[in-house]
C-alpha cells in the first residue's frame, strides 16, 4: 500500500506565490509518475483536471493554463515531488490533490491520492 501526504497550500492574494509537498511511502514501482489534480470543493478528485505531472523518466507535463507559472520537480526524497505556483490567479483555486500511479513489471497500474489540501486566492 503506497500513503501520499502532501502539505502547503492555504490562502493568498492574487499574483502571490504558494509551494506544495507530496511525499509517497510504500511499494512503488521503477515506472511510475506523480502530480497534481485539482478540483472544486465537494466534487470527485478523478474527474478533476491533471494541473502538473513528472515521470520517473522526469519529463514534465502541464495543463495548458498554468504553464509558465507552475514549476513540478522531484525531491530529494525518493517519490516525493513540489508544485511551486506563481502569480496566482483566483481561477487556480481548488483542492489540490496529489496523485501517484505506478505500473508493475507485469504491467499492472496503481493509482494512489493524497488527502487534498485547499488553495484559495483572493482578487
Amino acid at each position: 500500500q503506497v500513503q501520499l501526504l502532501e502539505s502547503g497550500g492555504g490562502p493568498v492574494q492574487a499574483g502571490g506565490s504558494q509551494r506544495l509537498a507530496c511525499a509517497a511511502s510504500g511499494r512503488i514501482f521503477d515506472r511510475s509518475a506523480i502530480g497534481w489534480f485539482r478540483q472544486a470543493p465537494g466534487k470527485p478528485r478523478e474527474d478533476g483536471e491533471l494541473v502538473a505531472e513528472i515521470t520517473s523518466d522526469n519529463i514534465t507535463s502541464y495543463t495548458h493554463s498554468v504553464e509558465g507559472r507552475f514549476t513540478i520537480s522531484r525531491g530529494d526524497q525518493k517519490d516525493s515531488a513540489f508544485l511551486q505556483m506563481n502569480n496566482l490567479t483566483p481561477a487556480d483555486s481548488a483542492v489540490y490533490y496529489c496523485n501517484l500511479h505506478t505500473t508493475s513489471p507485469s504491467e499492472v497500474a496503481y493509482v494512489y491520492w493524497g488527502q487534498g489540501t485547499q488553495v484559495t486566492v483572493s482578487s
